[in-house]
Parts: C-alpha cells; structure tokens; sequence
C-alpha cells in the first residue's frame, strides 16, 4: 500500500478555532479523520504530522521520505520564507503537492509568494479541506500508473 505523508504546519492545530472565516470550522483532527477513511477507499495509507516547528517538520521530512511515496504539505506561513523546508523537500526526492486551505494569492500581498511551490508537482489552493482529497485523489491515480 502505497504511504503518503501529510505535513501540517504552523497554527494549523488552531483549525476550527482561528479565524473561521478563512479557514473554516473544522478543526484539524476532523479533516485528519476524513483524509483517513478517503486513503482507506483509494488503497492508500496516510501519515499525519503537524509542528509549528520549521526543524521538527524537516526532522519528520528526513525520517520519513524513504518509507513513503508521496508528500501533501501545507506549510502555513512556513510557505512564504522557509527555504529550509523547501531544500528538504528537494533532499528527500518524493513527489510533493503544497495545500493551503485559503487563496493565498487573494490576500495580503505577503502571502503571495511561495518558495515552497516551485519544488512540489502542483499547488492546490483556495479550496480549503478539500485540497487535501484532491491531492489524495492524484496519489491514488498515479498509483494505477505504477
């Protein structure tokens, strides 16, 4: 069975709780519940890991690539500066797909830019938990490519 990771960055663990508005009420372990039982139904295996530490999300990246064919990332804020996490990405040579639950392109200018993007397969943004399944739903194809 194929093991994706799903990496969560910083104040993602605040889901349901910060700013509702933009992120939705959810919080993070009911999309977590869904992701798994969505894996469960397209014969894939799922690993969870949210730090709103830039060094423990590399830790886990180094630790876990080798065992896992794939990478859904949602860096937070980490996706606007952390040139560590993107050369990790680089580093551990797995396929990669950056989420974020908001249009990050339709706020403040800062959010514009993500140095994470360029290294991942593709960006999925704006569509909030929901970029999660359709990331999930690429893995699961590519699967049927193998």
């Amino acid at each position: 069975m194929r093991r994706i990771l799903i990496v969560n960055g910083p104040n993602l663990n605040l889901l349901g709780k910060r700013e509702p508005e933009v992120y939705g009420t959810d919080s993070l372990d009911d999309i977590n519940d869904r992701l798994i039982q969505c894996a469960e139904d397209l014969k894939l295996q799922v690993e969870f890991f949210q730090s709103n530490s830039e060094g423990a999300i590399i830790d886990f990246l180094h630790k876990e690539a080798g065992q896992s064919h794939g990478l859904i990332i949602n860096p937070g804020a980490f996706t606007h500066y952390s040139i560590a996490i993107r050369d990790a990405i680089v580093g551990i040579d797995i396929e990669a797909i950056e989420v974020h639950l908001s249009n990050i392109y339709s706020r403040e200018d800062f959010r514009h830019k993500s140095v994470i993007a360029p290294v991942c397969r593709g960006h999925i943004v704006g569509f909030g938990a929901e970029g999660y399944f359709m990331a999930l739903a690429h893995f699961a194809e590519t699967k049927k490519e193998d």
